[in-house]
């Protein structure tokens, strides 16, 4: 299917330095962006907690989602389960039930509610019996360690008139070491009970799993995206260095690194989350983006070895306007199925539908507009110059 007729070819490289100029403004742009405002990280990256949930009476995911906003919950994303019905699998930021500014007023108030094993001692009965406060990375336990013995009842009693709502507390290690070890009332607990009081006879039973992933493996995960996506686009220049020439290599790789800084600019300032999906999405956009460059590039090389009296400017503009058609055809149907999965998916393939829009719409872009007009800089300031030496 062909949209121009048969010879048709179009000068667009005749507006490329403005074009290349406003690119590279964008791409700066996607750096800054990282740095100010900043990713709005969903939970992959920042933390939060997975639970899957069974409801005992018929619900829609949205009734649910909206009972959570409700509760306070940010954002709640709530996937229906495949073949189970009525269960659903309910991710929120929230990774501890109490926050960082709680918690530092419980370690605060802790060592005067203690008891010590100085009671004689001012100095030392001022600083209580505490020794050390650690909390578990999903904040769902409460590890003490004490210089005097209190039984586990009591200190059941202290956390709980600091806020601190406990479902047992158990000495453990050697009895002179006085270790206390307290399981909280978690995110998944809270989530069920306000769950349960919020629908009533629909609510939920007992969770059937729980996950959490704590802020420093959320960071972990974010730095293992962004090694992904440079060791891609490594490895595609690697490849198409060997495929064509060096003279093109450079030309697709600046056209990679303009479509993924540019979608990165686009969730930023849009702010949708930025996630682990958000990284298959950018994979993605590099992949298509390369894959339209890789069609270009293929009818340049054929047309430099039927037209040899052709400068590479005007090979440019006729394999370009060769291969549009195609383009065309190649990115309109792609775009087509994804609005379907914008105005009917759940909110987070939603996000992934409009980030792919966007990126496919700039890897068309710049497969014409940076990828070809890379590559004949490259032609004129390094091989025509090797060229007239010899």
């Amino acid at each position: 299917m062909e949209f121009f007729a048969p010879g048709t070819k179009i000068d667009f490289m005749r507006i490329r330095r403005p074009i290349i100029a406003l690119s590279l403004m964008g791409m700066a742009l996607g750096i800054v962006s990282w740095f100010a405002p900043g990713p709005n990280f969903g939970i992959d990256f920042s933390g939060g907690t997975e639970l899957q949930l069974a409801f005992q009476g018929k619900i829609a995911g949205g009734e649910v989602r909206k009972a959570l906003e409700s509760l306070g919950y940010k954002r709640p994303d709530v996937v229906a389960v495949a073949g189970k019905s009525n269960e659903y699998i309910i991710r929120v930021s929230e990774v501890s039930a109490l926050g960082d500014a709680e918690k530092k007023k419980v370690e605060a108030a802790l060592p005067g509610k203690l008891p010590t094993a100085f009671p004689a001692d001012p100095a030392k009965r001022a600083d209580g019996s505490l020794q050390a406060v650690t909390w578990s990375p999903g904040g769902d336990k409460l590890s003490l360690d004490l210089d005097a013995p209190v039984a586990t009842d009591e200190l059941t009693s202290i956390l709980a008139s600091l806020g601190v709502r406990v479902r047992s507390v158990a000495q453990f290690g050697k009895e002179q070491d006085y270790r206390y070890e307290a399981q909280l009332v978690g995110v998944a607990d809270k989530l069920v009970a306000s769950l349960k009081e919020k629908l009533s006879d629909r609510g939920p039973g007992d969770p059937l799993r729980v996950e959490w992933v704590g802020p420093k493996a959320g960071a972990q995960l974010r730095d293992a995206a962004i090694q992904s996506l440079l060791y891609s686009i490594v490895f595609i220049m690697v490849y198409v260095a060997f495929r064509f020439d060096l003279r093109f290599a450079p030309g697709g790789v600046v056209a990679l690194l303009h479509d993924a800084l540019l979608t990165v600019a686009f969730v930023v300032f849009t702010r949708l989350e930025f996630n682990l999906q958000t990284v298959a999405a950018i994979l993605t956009i590099v992949g298509y983006s390369i894959n339209d460059t890789i069609v270009v590039f293929d009818r340049i090389r054929e047309n430099m070895g039927r037209l040899k009296d052709h400068s590479l400017l005007d090979l440019i503009n006729l394999s370009t306007s060769q291969t549009l058609s195609r383009t065309i055809i190649t990115s309109g149907t792609t775009v087509l199925s994804l609005v379907a999965l914008v105005y009917w998916g759940t909110p987070v393939i939603r996000d992934l539908a409009i980030t792919l829009i966007f990126g496919i719409g700039v890897g068309t872009y710049s497969s014409i507009y940076i990828a070809a007009p890379v590559t004949e800089w490259m032609d004129k300031r390094f091989y025509n110059k090797a060229a007239a030496a010899r």
